[in-house]
C-alpha cells in the first residue's frame, strides 16, 4: 500500500475556492438528468452505456463561461461530479428494472409504479455513495501511486487543460446537434431506412448495419478491439449459426418455438430465428462470460475487498483538519446506512423484506468495495459489473427459492435486489473515479460526496418517469427498445426459479464463451455480439475502425494525437447524447395522440411520400464517418 504524502494537488489545501454553488448544483443536476436520460435510451437500445464524466466537465466549463465568464476549477469539478452520477444510476436501473415491465406484460406481476422505481433507484444510489465514503482514504489517498483510476485521471487532465487554454465544449455541442439531426432524418422524418441489409436468396444468413451516430460513437469510444470482438460474435450468430439452424432443422419444431423453423423463416426471416433461438445462445454466452470474468477476477476481488477493509480499519480513526482530507463523518454515514436498510426492509412498496435487505447489505458492501478498487485498476469500462450483477441474481434467486420465496413474488424480489446491487456497483465505481479527479485537483471530498448524493438522487427521481415514457412509447422488448441486459437478467431469474429455459441453447452459448476464453480473447464483448442483433454491432464496428484510423494516423507529436483523439471522444459523447435526447423527445411525441390512431410522431413522418431507402442510408453512414473523421484526424490543431 502506497501512502503518497508528498503529492500536492492543483489547488492547495490552504486555499478555499467555491465548489458547491447554486450554479454548479443546477448545472450538475441538469447534466445528470440529460446524460442519465440519454444513456437510459442508449442502454435500452444497445445494452451499453458510456461515461458522462468528461463531457459533463467540458459542458460545465462552457456553461460558466456563458453565464458568468468566470468560474473556479473546483466548481467545474462539482458539475461533473453531480452530472456523472446520472449515467451510473441510469445504467444500474435500465439493466435490470425493465424486466418488471416485461413480466407485467406477461401477467406475472403488477406494473411497477413510478414511486417504486424511484425508491429502488434512490436507495441504490444512496447506499452506493454511503458504502464508498469510508473507502476514500484507503483507495484514493493511500494508494494514489498504485491505483491509476484511468477515467478519473483523464477527467482531471481535461479540467486542467480547460483551465489553461479553454474547454472543448464545442465538440460536444456540435456532436449533440449532429446526432439529433441524423436521428430526426431517420426516425422522425423517415427519409432514409435505418438499416443497411446485405443478403442473398441462396444463403440463409444476413448482415445488417444500422446507420445511427450513437452506435458509431460507442464503437469509437470502445476502440477497435472491443468493436471487432462484438462484430465477430454477431458474424458467428448471423452467418454461421442461423444458416445452420435453417439448413439442418427446417422442418423441425424446436423449443421454445411452437412452429417449424421453416415457418419461422417464412414469417420473419433471420430475425425470427434470432428471436426464437440465437438470443438464448447469446444469453448463455453472456452469462457464461460474466461468470468467467467473475472467476478470473476473484483473486483480485477478494484481495481488493481485504485491502479495502484493512484500509478502512486503519483510517477509520484518523481525522484531519485539512480541507482536502475531510470526508462526511463516519457516524453520519453509518446512521444513513441503518436508516436506508430499515426503510428497504419495512416499506411494502419495496418487495424484498428483511431477508432480502440482509442480502443487499452483504452483496452491496462486498461488490461496492470491489467495484471501487477494480475501476482504479482497469477503469470503469472494463469493470466486471455485469458479472457481479449476474452472480448476485444467481445466488440471490437460489437463496430465495431455498427459503420458500418462490413464484412471481420470489422473482420480483430477486430482480429488485439485483437492481439495487447493480446501482450500488455502478455508482461506487463512478464515485471512486470522481474522487480521484477531485484528489488531483484539490477538491474537498466532503463536498464531492454531497454532490454525489445530489446527482444520484436527482437521476433516481427522473429514471422512473423516463422508463414509463419509453415503455409507453414503444414498449420494452420491442425493435426500438430491445432492453437486452434487462431481458438477460429476466431469463436468469426465470431459469433458476422455474427451470423453464431452453437449457440446451443456453449451454451452447456458455461453452462458446469458454472456447473464446481458451483462445486467449475476452469472451464478454464477443458474447455481447452474439447476443445483440448484428445491425447494432456492425455499426459499432464502423466506429471502432475510425478509432483505429485515428490511433494509427501520423501526427506531429503525441500531444497532437492525444488532443485529436480526445476531440473525437467528446464529439462521440455529444452524438450519443444528442441522439438519446432526440429519442426521448420522440417518445413524448409518440404518446401524444392526434386521434384516428395517429400520434404527433406520425405527423412528422413523411417517409411514405419521399424516402431514399438504403441508398440514403449509405449516404447517411458516409456523412457520419466523414463528420467523425473531420473532428479527429482532419481537425485543425489548436494554436498553443
Amino acid at each position: 500500500m502506497t501512502n503518497n504524502n508528498s503529492f500536492k494537488p492543483y489547488v492547495d489545501s490552504g486555499r478555499s475556492l467555491s465548489e458547491i454553488t447554486i450554479s454548479s448544483v443546477i448545472s450538475g443536476i441538469l447534466i445528470s438528468i440529460v446524460f442519465g436520460a440519454a444513456n437510459a435510451y442508449l442502454g435500452l437500445r444497445v445494452g451499453l452505456t458510456v461515461s458522462a464524466s468528461i463531457p459533463a466537465a467540458v459542458i460545465g466549463m462552457s456553461i460558466y463561461r456563458v453565464i458568468s465568464r468566470k468560474e473556479t476549477i473546483l466548481e467545474s469539478n462539482m458539475v461533473q461530479t453531480i452530472g456523472s452520477a446520472g449515467e451510473s444510476v441510469a445504467a444500474g436501473a435500465i439493466f435490470t428494472l425493465p424486466a418488471l415491465f416485461l413480466w407485467a406484460k406477461e401477467g406475472i406481476c403488477n406494473l411497477p409504479g413510478v414511486l417504486e422505481i424511484g425508491l429502488i433507484a434512490i436507495f441504490g444510489s444512496l447506499l452506493g455513495v454511503c458504502l464508498m465514503v469510508p473507502l476514500r482514504k484507503s483507495l484514493i489517498v493511500q494508494e494514489h501511486g498504485t491505483l491509476p483510476y484511468p477515467e478519473g485521471t483523464a477527467c482531471a487532465e481535461v479540467l486542467l487543460s480547460g483551465e489553461k487554454k479553454g474547454s472543448q465544449a464545442k465538440s460536444v455541442m456540435y456532436g449533440m446537434a449532429f446526432g439529433a439531426l441524423v436521428k430526426l432524418i431517420i426516425d422522425g422524418l423517415h427519409l432514409v431506412a435505418d438499416t443497411i441489409v446485405v443478403k442473398t436468396s441462396k444463403f440463409h444468413g444476413e448482415i445488417h448495419s444500422n446507420v445511427y451516430p450513437a452506435l458509431v460513437g460507442v464503437g469509437y469510444i470502445c476502440g477497435l478491439k472491443i468493436a471487432t470482438l462484438m462484430f465477430a460474435g454477431s458474424l458467428l450468430g448471423w452467418v454461421v449459426i442461423i444458416p445452420m439452424i435453417h439448413t439442418f432443422g427446417q422442418d423441425a419444431v424446436m423449443f421454445p418455438a411452437k412452429i417449424t423453423i421453416g415457418e419461422i423463416w417464412e414469417n420473419a426471416g433471420a430475425a425470427g430465428l434470432w428471436s426464437s433461438y440465437l438470443r438464448y445462445i447469446g444469453a448463455g454466452a453472456v452469462a457464461g462470460a460474466g461468470i468467467i470474468s467473475l472467476i478470473k477476477n476473484l483473486p483480485s476481488m477478494f484481495k481488493s475487498f481485504g485491502a479495502s477493509v484493512k484500509g478502512l480499519k486503519n483510517s477509520s480513526g484518523a481525522t484531519s483538519s485539512e480541507r482536502t482530507d475531510k470526508d462526511l463523518p463516519l457516524t453520519v454515514i453509518l446512521v444513513m446506512i441503518l436508516v436506508l436498510l430499515v426503510l428497504i426492509a419495512a416499506l411494502p412498496i419495496i418487495p424484498v423484506g428483511p431477508f432480502g435487505t440482509l442480502l443487499i447489505l452483504i452483496f452491496g458492501f462486498f461488490f461496492a468495495s470491489v467495484s471501487a478498487r477494480m475501476t482504479g485498476i482497469v477503469g470503469s469500462s472494463n469493470n466486471p459489473a455485469s458479472g457481479m450483477t449476474i452472480a448476485t441474481l444467481l445466488v440471490v434467486t437460489i437463496l430465495l427459492k431455498v427459503t420458500g420465496h418462490v413464484g412471481a413474488a420470489g422473482m420480483v424480489s430477486a430482480l429488485t435486489i439485483g437492481a439495487v446491487i447493480c446501482i450500488v456497483v455502478a455508482l461506487a465505481g463512478d464515485m471512486a473515479q470522481d474522487l480521484k479527479t477531485g484528489y488531483i485537483l484539490g477538491a474537498t471530498p466532503q463536498k464531492q460526496q454531497v454532490g454525489e448524493f445530489i446527482g444520484g438522487v436527482t437521476a433516481a427521481i427522473a429514471i422512473g418517469f423516463i422508463l414509463y415514457l419509453l415503455n409507453n412509447a414503444w414498449g420494452f422488448g420491442s425493435a426500438e427498445l430491445a432492453a437486452p441486459q434487462a431481458t438477460l437478467m429476466k431469463m436468469i431469474v426465470e431459469g433458476v426459479m422455474n427451470g423453464n429455459l431452453p437449457w440446451a441453447l443456453v449451454f451452447m452459448g456458455a461453452f462458446i464463451a469458454v472456447i473464446i476464453e481458451l483462445l486467449g480473447l475476452p469472451s464478454l464483448p464477443f458474447a455481447l455480439g452474439l447476443y445483440l442483433p448484428i445491425a447494432l454491432n456492425a455499426c459499432i464496428f464502423v466506429g471502432g475502425v475510425i478509432r483505429n484510423i485515428a490511433d494509427k494516423f501520423k501526427y506531429k507529436s503525441e500531444e497532437e494525437k492525444l488532443e485529436k483523439i480526445n476531440s473525437g471522444i467528446l464529439c462521440c459523447s455529444g452524438m450519443i447524447a444528442g441522439e438519446g435526447l432526440t429519442g426521448i423527445l420522440f417518445a413524448i411525441l409518440a404518446v401524444v395522440s392526434l386521434g384516428n390512431g395517429k400520434t404527433l410522431l406520425d405527423a412528422i413522418n413523411i417517409g411514405a411520400k419521399f424516402n431514399l431507402g438504403q441508398i440514403g442510408s449509405l449516404l447517411v453512414l458516409a456523412a457520419i464517418v466523414f463528420y467523425l473523421l473531420k473532428n479527429t484526424v482532419l481537425s485543425k490543431t489548436e494554436e498553443k
